[in-house]
């Protein structure tokens, strides 16, 4: 009786372990979009999400930045963080370079602006503060001087350079397919610089890509087909139509994507193992 007595007791060790390992990698929510939606659907939201977005510039579109000043706010309510800056555009990384501006000292300049912008908001040292790259494919030349020239910045800096950036593969021709995310972390690897943190954008639905669409069980991160990736947004608002027709009945009747819990808020959903892929708390 003391043997049976004590193989159950393991038994149970064992049920309770397994338990916990599988709660630490089950995949938390987060969402972000361009424009904060308020303290009380933040509140409200914070029974469905884990962690959200966080703008330290401007957001691509915008004139002005409504996320300024909300740190401490948004970290009271238990939120964890998703820290962007919004990177430049190819055209616009031209244009700096007829006026002298090399891509790379571009990408230096606005490295220490992000950081400096962090401090101000109060993320901590050593946050990861993520490039949004909007252009997908392999980066022309003068995006990669661009890029690199920001995550190395912002490393020397004492925080952790990251990059939003697209994980859905692009067909070059003659069988060779590459994603913006793959690219980046082949040129770090292979000129020996800081590692760069991915969140990858893959919102394509099958057949086309792994994305389930806009739902509300966070899906696993290992099937974003980017296998080093921290963060994965699997839906964005509005939606593609074009890659997310199998998966066109989880969205709104206007193409977006919204929760329960925070409605009329339009959302772009992500996934990552960790409440707080930034470290920003």
């Amino acid at each position: 009786m003391q043997v049976i007595s004590r193989k159950f007791r393991w038994f149970l060790l064992a049920l309770t372990m397994g338990a916990s390992t599988l709660a630490h990698a089950q995949g938390k929510l987060g969402f972000d979009r361009n424009d904060y939606p308020g303290d009380a659907a933040m509140r409200a939201g914070k029974s469905r999400f884990a962690f959200t977005g966080y703008w330290l510039n401007n957001p691509p579109g915008e004139t002005g930045n409504t996320w300024v000043g909300k740190r401490a706010i948004i970290r009271g309510m238990g939120y964890g963080f998703l820290i962007l800056w919004n990177g430049k555009l190819d055209p616009q990384i031209k244009a700096a370079a007829k006026r002298g501006v090399k891509p790379e000292m571009l990408g230096k300049r606005e490295g220490i602006a992000a950081v400096a912008a962090a401090k101000r908001e109060g993320f901590p040292a050593g946050a990861v503060i993520f490039l949004d790259l909007e252009e997908g494919g392999r980066l022309l030349e003068e995006q990669r001087a661009y890029t690199l020239g920001w995550t190395e910045a912002v490393a020397a800096a004492g925080y952790t350079p990251g990059a939003y950036c697209s994980g859905r593969p692009v067909d070059e021709g003659g069988g060779v397919h590459i994603t913006t995310a793959e690219d980046i972390s082949t040129w770090v690897k292979k000129l020996k610089l800081h590692d760069v943190v991915l969140w990858v954008a893959q919102d394509a639905c099958a057949p086309v890509g792994p994305a389930p669409g806009c739902v509300l069980n966070a899906p696993k991160l290992s099937d974003s087909g980017t296998p080093n990736a921290t963060v994965w947004q699997f839906a964005q608002s509005p939606q593609r139509k074009d890659i997310t027709a199998s998966c066109a009945k989880t969205y709104a009747s206007d193409g977006e994507c919204y929760v329960p819990e925070m409605p009329g808020v339009h959302l772009d959903l992500n996934v990552s193992n960790s409440p707080d892929p930034s470290r920003g708390r």
